[in-house]
Formats: structure tokens, C-alpha cells, sequence
């Protein structure tokens, strides 16, 4: 969730020095900071299993999981701060954007759809060396998944959902989509609903 500030135009460098003295965390649209409002706690968790499933599966392979505090770099000089990315290009430590980006996540919540979907999605497409972008469903288990085979192609989009696996082949792993779900009571309960309304 974020909101524009009413402020004068920034170069990019100047909002990182900026953002770096703010209490809270702030997004760049390329000309003025966007204040990131927090999320909820079912975000938080989505988030967290992200980072998890793909650290224990990446660990010793040259790629690497980051976020949700690593920047990207997308039209423009404009920076977003997914939920979780994969870079596998070394990047220093004291560096403000991730390089070399192969796959995004981002956690979709009723507030944040639009942005997540049609906004992120443009400006995701027009980073070239992203070839995955992984929308993952907030209330409900599923994920809508935009894979292309490079950077100047366009997006095929799929669907996942409970029982069945994820598979990012930028980074050469696979990832269950439950484990994204794990200690996420809301979501597995709206599922369950689902499924039975479903089979009558």
C-alpha cells in the first residue's frame, strides 16, 4: 500500500539519501518519494515464507532471495521494493538496487490489486532481465504467475494454487505453493470454502 507525498521533483540519488533519515519506508515514482503504508499480518507471513522457501532451496547455487527492503530499478529511474525478488548477479552490499533481477513476488491484497496487477506488471515487463513475476493471493491460496522466455517477449500468464508446485526455472528450483501458505489461517479457510462450494 503506498501514497504519493506532496513534494518537490528528486533525482534518484536524492531520495535514497532521503529515505535513508525517514522512519518509515518510502517507494520512488521517478520523481517524488510514495510513503509504503504497512500491511497486515497475513502479509507479513506470506512474506516471510517467501524469503524462507527460497533461501533453504537457493543456499550455495550463485543465486540469491532479497526484499522486502531490496530495490529495484524499473521505468525510468523510478524503485520498487517487492515482497520478495531472485537475483542471481553478485551485487555489493553497500548497494541501494538489486542488478540482474530474474523473478519478482509481490503479495496482493484488496487495496493493493490494481497496482499489483497492472501497474507492477507494465513496469516489471519493462525491466529485461526479469523473466518471472509471481503474484501471490492474500485471502485465498493461489498465484497468478507472468513467465516469459526473455526480456522482450511477451508475458504468458498461468495460475497455481494449493496442492500443486511452483516452478521457477530462472533459478532452477521449484517451491510448493502451500509452503508460501504455511500459518496463514485466512487464506486456507477462504480455500476450503472455495473447494466446497465448488463441489456441490
Amino acid at each position: 500500500m503506498s501514497a504519493v507525498l506532496n513534494q518537490q521533483a528528486m533525482t534518484q540519488a536524492e531520495f535514497f539519501d532521503w529515505a535513508q533519515r525517514q522512519d518509515v519506508r518510502y517507494e520512488f515514482d521517478g520523481f517524488q518519494p510514495v510513503a509504503m503504508t504497512g500491511g497486515s499480518i497475513d502479509h507479513n507471513q506470506i512474506t516471510g515464507n517467501i524469503q524462507f522457501a527460497l533461501r533453504k532451496r537457493l543456499s550455495g547455487t550463485g543465486c540469491r532471495p532479497l526484499g522486502p527492503d531490496a530495490g529495484l530499478q524499473t521505468i525510468g529511474k523510478a524503485v520498487r521494493y517487492p515482497d520478495g525478488l531472485i537475483t542471481c548477479t553478485k551485487t555489493p552490499g553497500e548497494a541501494y538496487l538489486v542488478p540482474g533481477v530474474r523473478v519478482v513476488f509481490e503479495v496482493a491484497s484488496a487495496n493493493s490489486g490494481y497496482r499489483d496487477r497492472i501497474l507492477k506488471l507494465r513496469e516489471y515487463g519493462a525491466v529485461a532481465s526479469i523473466l518471472r513475476y509471481v503474484i501471490l493471493e492474500q485471502s485465498t491460496i493461489g498465484l497468478t504467475v507472468h513467465a516469459r522466455a526473455d526480456g522482450s517477449a511477451p508475458w504468458t500468464t498461468s495460475t497455481v494454487t494449493r496442492g500443486e508446485v511452483l516452478a521457477i526455472p530462472e533459478a532452477g528450483i521449484e517451491v510448493p505453493v502451500d509452503e508460501f501458505y504455511e500459518d496463514v489461517e485466512t487464506a486456507l479457510a477462504a480455500t476450503e470454502a472455495a473447494e466446497r462450494a465448488s463441489d456441490r
